[in-house]
């Protein structure tokens, strides 16, 4: 038994120091990860399927809003970790707590696609936010000079769930303009909360949080890849076509982690400000990587003739989440580490994709436009290079 703990086997729930040296994600941040997995994985199948049928303005609202349940529960523990993550058994069954609620989210997606019935949704969404809940109060209970901030936090998400409920019981044509409402209620604890007091975050370990979701989320376009070849194997009148998508999936796939990855992201949250701006962002920048993985799977149905859409909706499906992602990660991490060259062509490169559909080999174009991109950032390093 350690000094702090206690009688409980408790450690006081006290800030993390921000300068940790070797600060890495633990394993239980690691086994969190692994069940949001299976929520992008459904989110992102639905998605397929609803834009597959045509359903496109319905399939990407559904997915808009199932997706940030599965992005703020994920964001929001993240930043609480990075700041104050103990480890001992009371943290580790709250944890586990969330993993349950992100299941029962998880489950219910289909019925937003289908049915537009936000139920089960809610339920698993309530679920995590109460073992959030309870963490916070454990961290404000532990007092130091972030005790009013924590209570703020407790207090604020204990609201918004209330408010999440009465969803369960509004009529289907005011939910998506109550939703609105919740989600920016939502937005707002952190920055009214963090007034009371900043709380520390690591800013090697939070950025290494969200590098690891990203290659979640790319993870799944990869699995599309391998579904194209898949795909082949049964359907040799499409064998050429879907080899080549495949292959070209791969290529985009490796240029946005190249992308990604390539500018130090610790430098983009030197401030409170500026972390809310990076940690905001990313729902577009997550959303599209989970919606690139979707539109694969759309091309596949397209070369294989099991989709309503035409050739050009069809690849527009990849190449707007591509824009989308490109564009989002440039802006909150890239921009400040970049050249003038850099900051021009990879903008530049985003918006060229979206031409991919007006041509007649689909995707191809997008595929030389990425590599053009990776091309550009490795002839031009980082302005800031990495520590």
């Amino acid at each position: 038994m350690t000094p702090e703990m206690t009688r409980s086997r408790l450690v006081p729930m006290r800030p993390r120091d921000p300068h940790e040296p070797g600060r890495v994600a633990s394993s239980l941040e690691l086994f969190f990860d692994l069940v949001f997995v299976i929520a992008v994985s459904v989110a992102g199948a639905q998605l397929h399927h609803a834009l597959s049928e045509k359903h496109i303005t319905s399939g990407v609202l559904s997915y808009a809003m199932v997706f940030f349940a599965i992005w703020w529960a994920w964001m929001n523990f993240t930043w609480f970790a990075t700041s104050f993550a103990t480890d001992d058994w009371l943290y580790r069954v709250l944890t586990i707590v969330q993993m349950s609620g992100v299941l029962v989210l998880a489950a219910g997606i289909e019925k937003v696609f289908a049915d537009h019935d936000f139920t089960v949704v809610v339920i698993g969404y309530v679920v995590m936010r109460m073992a959030m809940i309870a963490q916070w109060l454990r961290a404000a209970r532990s007092g130091g000079g972030n005790r009013r901030t924590a209570q703020f936090y407790a207090g604020g998400i204990a609201i918004v769930q209330v408010l999440w409920l009465t969803l369960l019981v509004m009529p289907g044509s005011v939910q998506v303009i109550a939703w609105v409402v919740f989600v920016i209620a939502e937005l707002a604890v952190p920055i009214v909360a963090e007034r009371r007091g900043v709380t520390p975050w690591h800013p090697h370990h939070i950025t290494e949080r969200y590098g690891l979701f990203t290659l979640i989320l790319l993870g799944e376009s990869l699995l599309a890849s391998a579904n194209a070849i898949i795909e082949a194997v049964h359907d040799h009148e499409s064998l050429g076509p879907l080899i080549a998508l495949s292959a070209l999936t791969l290529v985009v796939t490796a240029a946005l982690w190249w992308i990604y990855f390539w500018p130090p992201h610790h430098t983009a949250i030197t401030s409170f400000r500026r972390s809310l701006r990076y940690g905001y962002v990313h729902y577009f920048v997550f959303a599209a990587a989970g919606a690139f993985s979707a539109g694969i799977e759309v091309e596949i149905d397209s070369i294989t003739h099991h989709t309503e859409l035409s050739e050009v909706a069809a690849s527009y499906t990849v190449t707007i989440p591509i824009a989308i992602f490109v564009v989002g990660i440039w802006w909150i991490a890239l921009r400040d580490n970049a050249d003038r060259v850099v900051n021009i062509a990879v903008p530049v490169g985003a918006v060229l994709v979206l031409l991919d559909p007006l041509i007649p080999i689909p995707f191809a174009l997008t595929a030389v436009f990425m590599a053009g991109v990776v091309a550009t950032l490795v002839l031009r390093p980082p302005v800031r290079p990495a520590d």
